[in-house]
């Protein structure tokens, strides 16, 4: 047994964090969710926890006849999609600044304004295949804005979908044990997903306000499993990891292409893996059926392929989950943040990030210092720390990383 316990907690709070360190602060949002009086039977914790805007990310949180809806958050369904080319680092050759030039072509990034003429993050025309899965989304979420108006995104509806977003979102080139040319992403369902976030944790804060409730943290008011607004947040919620999962779709259907066209060659696609990290799942565990919100964390139950990355300079994971329960069968979503957006654009200077990525062509300017790899913990001594819980399958080394 790896995990250790944190103590404090109103029901067990069961850490695997050996060798791996977490701020007090991360301590303190975790014990306030144990506090909630339908966690159930503990709080799985896994090693690159960290403090997080309404909840800890890094967290497993089982719920009996409720949902917080803070501790999905506002990327619903963000994850991770890979896939394993037949090409080899040869193919790749010196061409890897040519490949990063591509992707970033294929793939709209960065920041958005709801798709104006000079948004670089969303589709200024959204081509065929983008108009088309949105045609098949649409009435869904149609019915969705009838409920709850509040919910409509304008353009963003559709001039999001296929669009990688900012922040720690990446396309990355990598390369495995055998020299195997992987393309992985990290994206998640942008800002029709973050508007259905916003807006049921208000709902849920209101509804605590009206009736009472004390709550050790504003931002852990839940929905009651059976009123309306816990029936229509999970209507919602299920739509929008929907889209998550078909925006990276469309995403690594473009790097792929993209690739092809830099390379001027023929590849074909040998492994698929696709995995949440931020998201709701009714499962049973421990004989009962419960909520099991992931925030920060991975599915990771018996044989289940999953994907870990580390940071812009370290290597990331292709794991099989080992299907432990006492941590809901999860594993980690990637290294865990060492220091605050903020800290590391003080802490990390251009020359560090520089030497920190110096075999990847990426960014180097100082709008990326808080995604540097000195920002993130040490991503060997997390996957160390959750050895009973995964096992490696491919060990990936980056060769292009392009940032939002």
């Amino acid at each position: 047994m790896s995990h250790e316990s944190i103590e404090g907690g109103a029901i067990p709070i069961k850490a695997w964090t050996r060798g791996v360190p977490v701020e007090d602060s991360a301590m303190d949002q975790l014990r306030q969710t144990a506090s909630l009086p339908f966690v159930w039977p503990h709080l799985a914790v896994m090693p690159d926890v960290h403090w997080g805007l309404g909840a800890t990310v890094g967290s497993v949180v089982p719920t009996e006849g409720a949902i917080v809806p803070a501790c999905v958050g506002v990327d619903i369904g963000c994850g991770i999609d890979a896939v394993r080319t037949t090409l080899t680092s040869s193919a790749l050759g010196d061409n890897a600044n040519a490949v990063y030039e591509a992707i970033v072509a294929a793939v709209p990034h960065g920041r958005t304004d709801d798709g104006g003429p000079n948004d670089r993050g969303a589709w200024r025309d959204p081509p065929e295949n983008v108009v088309s899965h949105w045609a098949g989304m649409n009435a869904q979420f149609t019915k969705l804005v009838e409920r709850a108006p509040a919910l409509d995104t304008g353009a963003r509806r559709v001039s999001q979908l296929g669009t990688l977003g900012t922040g720690n979102h990446f396309v990355e080139v990598c390369l495995d044990e055998e020299d195997r040319v992987w393309l992985m992403l990290h994206s998640g369902s942008r800002g029709t997903g973050n508007r259905i976030g916003t807006h049921f944790i208000s709902i849920a804060k209101k509804e605590a306000e009206k009736n009472g409730v004390a709550l050790p943290n504003g931002d852990l008011a839940w929905l009651r499993e059976g009123s309306e607004s816990f029936d229509a947040y999970v209507e919602a919620l299920t739509w929008a990891q929907n889209y998550a999962r078909v925006n990276r779709r469309i995403m690594m259907n473009a790097a792929v292409m993209a690739l092809v066209r830099a390379l001027d060659t023929n590849l074909l696609i040998e492994d698929r893996v696709s995995c949440h990290h931020n998201y709701v799942s009714r499962e049973e565990h421990f004989g009962k059926a419960l909520w099991v919100t992931r925030k920060g964390a991975v599915s990771a139950r018996l044989d289940e392929l999953g994907l870990i990355p580390g940071s812009m300079g370290a290597r990331s994971f292709v794991v099989r989950g080992k299907g432990n329960p006492e941590s809901f069968c999860s594993c980690s979503h990637g290294a865990g943040r060492a220091m605050s957006r903020g800290a590391a654009k003080k802490a990390i200077s251009l020359e560090q990030h520089a030497a920190d990525t110096a075999t990847v062509v990426c960014r180097k300017d100082a709008g990326v210092l808080d995604e540097s790899p000195r920002a993130y913990k040490d991503v060997d001594a997390v996957m160390a720390a959750q050895s009973d819980l995964v096992e490696v399958v491919h060990t990936l080394r980056g060769a292009v990383c392009v940032k939002g």
